[in-house]
């Protein structure tokens, strides 16, 4: 229902957030509507009517900290009273009066969610995290008193058992059927006793969410490392350095460079320092992140939330928490994402060992008296695939300016694909000065969406990218999108070009795909908008919008040097397509920690839990268990990290391989049928990115297919058919 939907969206934010291109940034500072001054007592909350600007895009001008609680309290009344009338109807129930009725409630409380929570991810400040932390327990309490009404239930159930006598077309059949589904897995059928306990379950679970991540963002703020001089910075670009001279200044540190920290394990200067003890000292900053004690440690946060999700899970009657949520996915049970995950370890290790293995060739041909860390993995790695292809990443970057990258890149592909043009609308509000706005037209000049492009990293925003949509599509509610995506690109200092490296633009085409899929949402129902598929099915789409970053027609109308203007040299390029394999099994292993990890959590029951002291000691087993303990390659989030796992991705975060088995398959599609043309967009948008949650995932992806999907060409693009080789 939209207002249970609309939070569930509105907390879950995390839309490519995990692709593997994740990144986090430090301090805290923003002047957006959230630093606004208090709005005048006098003046009407924006929130309680609808937008008048275009496509409903949010009044940003006009909003402050001050109208969120108001809206928020303003807008659950106003749903809980029009639940209360749908469930006291004396009216027998009908499809309208009841699945309707409530696709059509729940509009303030949507719009002030939708808002309030991408501002609390991508601009936040304490007000609104204060807001946040005294807004989740009451979100929870609100939605429970829909999912667990009983007279409510009662006539979806009526409802359920006719829909096939009540001449519904295909999208409204479904809708009944997924209300039901969603009602059920909330714990509708539960006993009055169990409906408490589970109220009291959601509303904690929802507290410890919000504590973590606010935890994560001050820790990682705290973790930045300080540097003292210049000379200990060798190897960083100069545009690298600059930045971290700019981010010392921030925090009064004059004189000194301040190396935020990114969301992942990893983190970029890495590739670059020369110095091995600052190397040293990023990497323990950031696998250190939550768990050494002191007010950010996630520790009894995490071992709290897995032994509540236990418990709820067996209240549901699921063995745990993964058979819970792989129930409602493609996936279908553990088993089967058990299955795909040892599949790739054991050859994903295999070849990460390789690789180390030819790096401590170089260390030791460097005459370097120690062997391969964490710390040193992504700087030699840099020397090896110097030496086996003539290639440094770095060469890249001044062809990647980013605006030509968005403009002459992205938007290009999608001209190329589906025939849209973009116009930008700087006449609309925006919650800070570098946030641009772009109208997205038809071939045939029909407007379509608003699409907002929030690309820099700030202090106050979470770590990664993501997209989400400001504004759903719905043909009930006459309402168009506004999709947003969010990157974290290191600005530079004032007057530098904004150049990008060659995974931030792999980022940049991916979380396109997802806003592709929010853009061209064609349904009737809110439910079904846009990105409201399965969890292992979200990824999907978004990365198959990768394979136009490197597609020679578009790579060659964006890859310019930002000073001459001369395109990426042909030798360049061909020494990247070589080393397209290279250091996959580090990819693969460390995306495969993570995803591991999760099940590990997930798959137990709350007794197996361990306690907040065991939580590392948990962890370092279930990576040893899996086979991917291997510690030059850490995970790629550990657990008192793993943002992903703490929200929408808990027993999720496989969701990525799942899908790039998709992905790799559609790859060769588009290939054999002649790549990028208007013909294969029209037909991927036809058969798949407009039907939204409209139909079954898997039926989305035959229809545009043509079959089942095949997990080979996932193993070659990873090179990971032969172990070691």
């Amino acid at each position: 229902m939209p207002c249970r939907i609309s939070l569930a969206a509105a907390l879950t934010l995390v839309l490519g957030a995990a692709s593997p291109l994740q990144a986090a940034d430090d301090a805290k500072t923003g002047t957006s509507n959230a630093a606004t001054p208090a709005a005048p007592a006098a003046a009407a909350n924006p929130f309680f009517a609808a937008s008048t600007l275009p496509y409903g895009f949010p009044p940003f001008d006009r909003i402050h900290n001050e109208d969120y609680a108001p809206a928020f309290d303003k807008g659950m009344a106003e749903n809980r009273a029009e639940i209360e009338h749908i469930a006291d109807n004396p009216e027998p129930a009908t499809f309208e009066n009841t699945i309707v009725a409530m696709e059509r409630g729940g509009r303030l409380l949507e719009r002030v969610s939708r808002v309030f929570f991408s501002q609390a991810g991508t601009n936040t400040n304490d007000a609104i995290q204060k807001i946040q932390a005294e807004m989740a327990p009451k979100l929870s309490a609100h939605n429970d008193l829909i999912m667990l009404n009983g007279k409510l239930f009662a006539r979806i159930q009526k409802v359920f058992e006719q829909r096939d006598t009540l001449g519904l077309d295909a999208e409204s059949k479904r809708l009944v059927e997924r209300y039901h589904t969603d009602f059920v897995r909330a714990g509708a059928k539960l006993s009055e006793a169990d409906k408490t306990r589970l109220k009291a379950i959601n509303a904690e679970m929802a507290s410890l969410s919000t504590k973590f991540s606010q935890n994560l963002l001050k820790e990682t703020n705290a973790s930045a490392v300080v540097v003292d001089t210049q000379e200990q910075l060798a190897g960083l670009a100069d545009d690298a350095v600059a930045a971290a001279r700019e981010a010392a200044k921030t925090r009064k540190l004059e004189g000194k460079f301040v190396i935020p920290l990114m969301n992942t394990s990893g983190q970029p200067p890495l590739a670059s320092l020369q110095d091995r003890g600052l190397r040293q000292r990023i990497m323990q900053a950031s696998l250190e992140r939550g768990s050494h004690g002191g007010e950010f440690d996630n520790r009894a946060i995490v071992a709290a939330t897995a032994r509540l999700r236990a418990e709820r899970a067996a209240m549901l009657g699921y063995a745990n928490h993964a058979a819970y949520v792989l129930a409602d996915e493609t996936a279908g049970s553990i088993e089967a994402v058990n299955k795909l995950l040892s599949q790739l370890a054991p050859p994903a290790v295999a070849n990460a060992r390789a690789e180390a293995a030819d790096i401590q060739k170089v260390i030791d041909k460097d005459g370097g008296d120690f062997k391969v860390s964490a710390a040193d993995w992504a700087y030699y790695t840099e020397k090896v695939r110097k030496e086996k292809f003539d290639l440094d990443s770095e060469q890249l970057r001044p062809y990647f300016e980013m605006n030509n990258v968005l403009e002459n890149g992205v938007f290009f592909a999608a001209q190329k694909l589906y025939g849209l043009s973009f116009k930008e609308r700087k006449d609309l509000p925006v919650y800070l000065p570098d946030i641009r706005v772009f109208e997205v037209f038809e071939e045939n000049g029909d407007p379509l969406a608003l699409f907002i492009v929030d690309y820099y990293a700030r202090s106050n925003k979470r770590g990664g990218a993501w997209a989400n949509a400001y504004v759903a599509q719905s043909g009930l509610l006459g309402t168009r999108p506004v999709i947003a995506n969010h990157l974290n690109v290191p600005k530079p200092p004032a007057g530098e070009p904004t150049l990008m490296t060659y995974d931030e633009v792999n980022t940049a085409f991916h979380e396109f795909g997802h806003a592709l899929h929010g853009m061209f949402s064609n349904v009737k129902y809110p439910r079904f908008a846009g990105t409201s598929v399965p969890r292992d099915f979200v990824e999907y789409p978004s990365q198959v919008n990768e394979m136009w970053m490197a597609w020679p027609e578009v790579l060659k109308n964006y890859a310019k040097h930002y000073k001459t203007g001369e395109p990426l040299p042909q030798a360049l390029l061909d020494k990247v397509k070589a080393s397209e394999k290279f250091n996959q099994g580090f990819a693969t292993t460390e995306y495969l920690g993570a995803a591991l990890l999760d099940q590990a959590w997930h798959q137990i029951t709350a007794k197996q839990v361990p306690a907040e002291d065991g939580v590392l000691a948990f962890e370092a087993a279930a990576l040893k268990k899996a086979g991917v303990d291997f510690a030059p390659v850490p995970p790629r989030y550990r657990t008192t990290y793993f943002s992903h796992i703490m929200g929408g991705y808990s027993a999720g975060y496989y969701a990525y391989i799942w899908s790039e088995v998709l992905d790799a398959d559609s790859v060769e599609w588009f290939k054999a049928q002649g790549g990028l043309t208007r013909a294969n967009g029209d037909h991927f948008r036809k058969t798949l990115l407009s039907r939204g949650g409209s139909e079954d995932a898997m039926a989305l992806f035959r229809n545009f297919s043509g079959g089942a999907p095949y997990v080979e060409p996932l193993l070659k693009r990873r090179g990971l058919t032969a172990a070691g080789n």
